[in-house]
């Protein structure tokens, strides 16, 4: 592949990437230890992801169990997922701390299936807002460097990229709706 190319092909799956770890992260009535990701917990004044300062497991569909490496952790870690936008309370045994998910009702369905084709939307502006610089870089180059075929050649060529990512896009979107609106 052309290195000019190259660029944009590692920006578009970077962009992909970002939806893929959006897309983990919304819950779909399992219990997904990644609905954790972005949660961190103040761990002696420095905000520290939740992963770093205890072992995660999900010892039943619907239940995930934090167990902290310290003890003094438990209310550091109660707080962050109560601020956190998770919209769970925690249970914390004076050990432990256990998540549990209630079963979601068709409405928070709905509501999540909506979320994912936001998301996907939102991948796919950005994927076209990559296209549209490396056109634009392209278009500057016509100026000194490339001749008008080679320009025309490379916008092909990226346009054909940019369909490959908006497909993979519409393949996740419908994935993760699925997922969530499976009972």
């Amino acid at each position: 592949m052309d290195a000019r190319l190259q660029i944009y092909d590692d920006k578009m799956q970077k962009a992909i990437d970002f939806l893929a770890a959006d897309y983990a992260a919304i819950r779909a009535g399992r219990a997904n230890p990644h609905v954790l990701d972005k949660i961190r917990v103040d761990y002696y004044g420095t905000p520290t992801p939740l992963q770093q300062v205890g072992n995660i497991t999900v010892p039943e569909a619907r239940i995930i169990q934090i167990a902290p490496w310290e003890k003094s952790l438990l209310k550091a870690i109660e707080k962050a997922i109560m601020t956190s936008d998770l919209g769970i309370n925690p249970n914390n045994d004076g050990s432990v701390i256990r998540l549990i998910f209630p079963e979601l009702t068709e409405e928070r369905r709905k509501d999540l299936a909506k979320d994912v084709k936001k998301k996907g939307e939102e991948g796919k502006v950005a994927i076209r807002n990559i296209r549209r610089d490396g056109n634009d870089a392209f278009k500057k180059l016509a100026k000194t460097e490339i001749s008008e075929d080679e320009i025309k050649d490379l916008e092909d060529k990226l346009q054909k990229m940019t369909d490959k990512y908006i497909k993979e896009v519409d393949v996740m979107m419908e994935a993760k709706t699925k997922e969530i609106m499976t009972v």
